[in-house]
């Protein structure tokens, strides 16, 4: 990496993670891309929820060339990433007892809809009772997380429960507590954190496992093209008219 050595360590780090998740997480990304295909499928509508850093993952599938148009960001205000001031706030907010139960009551969310919680620790108030309150609801919930965090850290949730606890498929990142891969002599605190890189490819290959059910199917799925390719708009015109009643980022 031109004598920049952490930079390569960094992404050394990072392959071999995504070749972890990629190896272990086979079946369950499997069975992730199974329940939305089964979804899109019976005319389910597709959710996914992260907060904090969580919610970039879960914007990455939402409104994205090569993504499945009916996938929705559930979106809790202040929670969505550092735009909030000061960016503490969106971290306490995390903590909120019954927040993702007024959230959940507000959406379009409904039984046999998708629900895709991002969490990386998986401990906080809110992405545990969003899964808790979305499966009572009669949603299929598929948690982003890494289990390590259930064994490493205090759950923050008065059930002492974690969001591994309340899903119907977990998709393991392999994450480490703390989230840094490196460190170096003279640097106090471990950098270098890995888990957007990793999540946000556990998150596209549940959605590629989904297309490739729908194919298999028979099933046309539907797929957003670029805006920067000639006859893109059109195409996505023709998905969101034909869609519209499972899109809900656009109104």
């Amino acid at each position: 990496m031109g004598g920049n050595e952490p930079a390569g360590r960094f992404l050394d780090a990072a392959i071999r993670l995504l070749e972890r998740v990629r190896d272990e997480e086979a079946a369950n990304i499997a069975a992730a891309g199974a329940a939305i295909a089964d979804t899109v499928a019976a005319g389910g509508r597709l959710f996914a929820f992260g907060a904090g850093h969580s919610s970039l993952a879960a914007q990455d599938v939402v409104y994205r060339a090569g993504g499945l148009a009916v996938m929705n960001l559930l979106a809790v205000p202040g929670a969505v990433g550092v735009d909030v001031m000061p960016a503490t706030l969106g971290s306490a907010l995390e903590r909120v007892d019954g927040l993702a139960g007024a959230v959940l009551d507000s959406s379009p969310a409904r039984s046999g809809d998708v629900l895709i919680v991002v969490s990386l620790s998986g401990r906080n108030a809110l992405p545990v009772e969003m899964a808790l309150n979305a499966r009572a609801l009669g949603l299929k919930v598929i948690g982003v997380t890494s289990v390590a965090y259930a064994t490493g850290t205090t759950s923050r949730h008065a059930s002492g429960t974690y969001l591994r606890d309340h899903c119907d498929i977990v998709l393991d990142s392999k994450i480490a507590v703390g989230d840094a891969e490196l460190t170096a002599e003279g640097v106090e605190a471990p950098f270098a954190p890995a888990s957007t890189v990793v999540t946000s490819a556990l998150m596209q290959a549940a959605v590629a496992a989904a297309v490739g059910e729908l194919a298999a199917r028979g099933v046309e799925p539907p797929l957003l093209r670029s805006g920067n390719v000639d006859g893109g708009h059109e195409w996505n015109g023709r998905i969101m008219t034909e869609y519209a009643d499972r899109i809900f980022y656009r109104r």
